[in-house]
């Protein structure tokens, strides 16, 4: 694993794909990928349908010195993919501790590439915390598979508002001691 210094913010290498700072020529396929409803019901803060400006100032804001948290794609161009085939986050939180996001493009579901892209966050830990959480909506299993695939343990439920659902929506919240 290699790490290099962009926008105050690594780059990570897998074999398969790059988790790269956000650019510009991004807002095209996050648009594409985030304004597809199946993905948006999945997040806490992705609105369907996409607001207009709504990739714009998300991007502009990752791009930011002082933003609150740090946004990765996954660039797939090594692999022979698209420069983007999903988004990773991790949230600063207070006491040495992060939030874990992610979504991956529908085309790539199932093929491993959000375990992947969490497991070598994980491992890289870029923000040298002490603690990742990540919470999940409990009608995404698939999305709780890769978090215990990646070692994090179940901690409890809650529930959360999802701005595509309009709704508040019930969560499984788990932890990782780094």
């Amino acid at each position: 694993m290699k790490l290099e210094a962009i926008i105050n913010q690594p780059v990570i290498e897998t074999e398969r794909f790059d988790l790269r700072p956000l650019r510009r020529s991004d807002m095209g396929l996050i648009e594409h990928y985030a304004g597809d409803e199946r993905v948006a019901r999945m997040t806490t803060r992705i609105a369907h349908p996409l607001p207009p400006g709504a990739v714009e100032a998300f991007v502009t804001r990752a791009m930011s010195d002082e933003r609150d948290e740090d946004v990765w794609a996954m660039d797939a161009t090594k692999d022979g993919g698209p420069e983007l085939i999903g988004l990773i986050s991790l949230e600063k939180l207070d006491r040495n501790q992060s939030e874990i996001g992610y979504w991956v493009a529908p085309v790539y579901w199932n093929t491993g590439i959000a375990s992947l892209a969490v497991e070598t966050l994980v491992k890289a830990n870029p923000l040298e915390n002490a603690t990742m959480f990540a919470s999940v909506f409990q009608d995404n299993p698939a999305s709780a598979r890769v978090l215990t695939h990646c070692g994090f343990q179940y901690l409890g439920d809650a529930e959360t508002y999802s701005v595509a659902r309009d709704a508040n929506v019930p969560t499984w919240t788990y932890t990782k001691k780094l």
